[in-house]
């Protein structure tokens, strides 16, 4: 179970998916006290007046945008929305910064509320993801790209990638 704990590229793989493709893209919280939530750059409302800070009071709906924070160029950068595993080899700065329980990202959210079940989950991704790559080769049934890809057998259904899958078969790499 360590091999799934440590960080690898399969890791890394993960996360960038999760990053990507989190399977909650927001949430809402109520506010449970009046407060007041700093903000790091000022922004002008629509009346003009110019702000350092958001007030909330007790019962105000407070919308979390998941997967807006988990793409953002001004935390990932100019790349944000492009699948690169990679980049988890030297985070950006700003990044660190995300508060959250795991992996600098929003999608299991931080704090009291966060997913208690984000450990199983990984394990469970990371297992599912290292049996299926060591005992299958996968590859795009067409060779060129579509933008909503669909089953001719299927047609009614919704977007759908053919996909070819066939059990792997080691070469000996022997003449």
């Amino acid at each position: 179970m360590d091999e799934f704990v440590e960080p690898s590229y399969l890791d890394a793989v993960v996360r960038e998916t999760l990053r990507l493709h989190a399977p909650v893209p927001s949430a809402v919280r109520v506010a449970m006290k009046d407060d007041i939530l700093p903000v790091d750059t000022p922004f002008t409302d629509k009346y003009g007046a110019v702000h350092g800070c958001i007030r909330v009071s007790k019962g105000d709906p407070i919308f979390i945008p998941i997967l807006a924070i988990n793409r953002s160029e001004a935390i990932w950068g100019t790349d944000a929305k492009e699948f690169n595993p990679d980049r988890w080899a030297s985070l950006p700065e700003v990044a660190s910064q995300v508060p959250e329980v795991w992996g600098h990202l929003m999608t299991f959210l931080g704090g009291p509320r966060a997913c208690i079940g984000h450990r199983f989950s990984l394990v469970e991704m990371k297992a599912l993801l290292y049996t299926l790559v060591r005992a299958f080769e996968f590859e795009l049934a067409r060779s060129t790209l579509v933008q909503r890809p669909f089953l001719r057998s299927d047609p009614e259904s919704k977007s759908q990638l053919s996909l070819l899958v066939k059990p792997y078969r080691k070469t000996s790499g022997l003449s």
